[in-house]
């Protein structure tokens, strides 16, 4: 997201068919082998193979959620305030996703989003019964496809210091949310890195095995960080979800490097990331390209007119257009062949009413709009009411 704003199959034929299948797009082939600075972090690392299949993800990221909270922010279902994290499960949402940035500002528009915050909040959720999205932004400030800014306690570090740091931070922060009892299920290596990661040192095209050594740095520090844990998936979040070529692109590039990740992830807002056909589309490319379970981990549409007018609207600017739009979404990823499609995340929204573009769930009231009852009707009678 822009600020302010098991099927696998074995990695060996995840590789072999990568590697037989060109590029679509320009970029840097591939070296004979990853360059002296990064060699000692270039190996693979292999995803778990004994686990159960992923049940179908309903989930939200509620990462500003506390800070509404602890602003005054009161949420409703119909005319009953309710917490929001006990309302969202209530409505069937099974998974929260919450972003870790590494040292946050805390100046004139401080962002909450430190390890102490993150814990508190996934601490409330895992006890509510929720599983947990871990979405690291390497970056004290908003990383995504328009910038992915090094933490400033890392920008003197040279390319091996780096890949260090990103492993060691990557397993502390992990060990400490399994010590407080909020265990990542699912771990997030960087957010929206189609263009790369922690610039300049990966950023693409440009540095495409520095970049997949930075990724297996951050692989080997969840592995690290667990302990006796089950091992969380890996995910790998691009921002093409309607994007064939550039998906194809950067997953072959990928895969050609040897890194091993269970969940491809996707962010999808119509109005930069294409059609409903196009969503489609990539969808059954993904799937049958390359056999991962696959999520669309940030989605969101308005819920009445903005004044930015400079996008399309495939659907109404209305409470009922919204829940129109996470209806065709939901039945796009549920088409989705081998049954890869494997879950849908609407990105912040429990916001403060107003904030965001109207992209929430909540009108200026706190009340919950129609499109937050969207997927009780897969999940009634599995979730418990508490």
């Amino acid at each position: 997201m822009n600020s302010p704003l098991t099927f696998l199959l074995p990695a060996g034929l995840l590789l072999l068919g990568a590697c037989n299948s060109p590029s679509s797009l320009p970029g840097p082939r591939p070296s004979a082998g990853a360059p002296a600075s990064v060699a000692p972090h270039a190996g693979p690392v292999a995803p778990e193979k004994s686990r159960p299949p992923l049940a179908f993800a309903i989930g939200a990221d509620l990462s500003f959620l506390a800070q509404a909270e602890a602003g005054g922010t009161v949420f409703r279902d119909g005319d009953s305030p309710k917490p929001g994290l006990q309302l969202f499960r209530d409505h069937g949402y099974n998974w929260i996703r919450l972003r870790l940035f590494h040292t946050p500002s805390t100046q004139s528009r401080p962002l909450p989003n430190d390890l102490a915050y993150t814990l508190a909040l996934a601490k409330r959720a895992k006890d509510l019964g929720y599983k947990f999205l871990l979405n690291y932004h390497y970056s004290d400030t908003w990383a995504d496809p328009g910038k992915q800014t090094l933490p400033k306690a890392w920008e003197k570090l040279s390319v091996p210091e780096l890949l260090t740091a990103v492993r060691d931070y990557t397993r502390d922060t992990v060990a400490a949310l399994r010590e407080g009892g909020a265990m990542p299920d699912m771990v997030q290596i960087g957010n929206e890195i189609t263009p790369g990661m922690l610039w300049p040192h990966g950023k693409l095209p440009e540095h495409w095995d520095t970049f997949a050594a930075l990724l297996q740095a951050g692989i080997r520090g969840v592995e690290a960080g667990r302990g006796n844990a089950p091992a969380p998936r890996i995910m790998i979040h691009v921002d093409k979800g309607g994007d064939r070529a550039r998906t194809r692109w950067f997953f072959d590039e990928l895969l050609r490097r040897g890194v091993a990740f269970d969940v491809i992830g996707q962010s999808y807002y119509p109005w930069w990331h294409g059609s409903l056909l196009e969503l489609r589309d990539n969808l059954a490319f993904m799937a049958e390209t390359y056999r991962k379970d696959i999520i669309l981990v940030e989605v969101a549409y308005n819920w009445r007119p903005t004044e930015y007018r400079n996008h399309p609207a495939p659907f109404p600017e209305t409470p009922e257009g919204q829940r129109e739009f996470l209806e065709e979404v939901q039945r796009a990823v549920l088409a989705t062949p081998h049954g890869l499609g494997k879950g849908v995340f609407w990105w912040e929204p429990a916001v403060a009413p107003g904030r965001l573009r109207s992209r929430g769930m909540f009108d200026d009231d706190g009340r919950a709009l129609p499109v937050i009852g969207v997927f009780e009707k897969y999940t009634r009678g599995k979730v418990p009411r508490r």
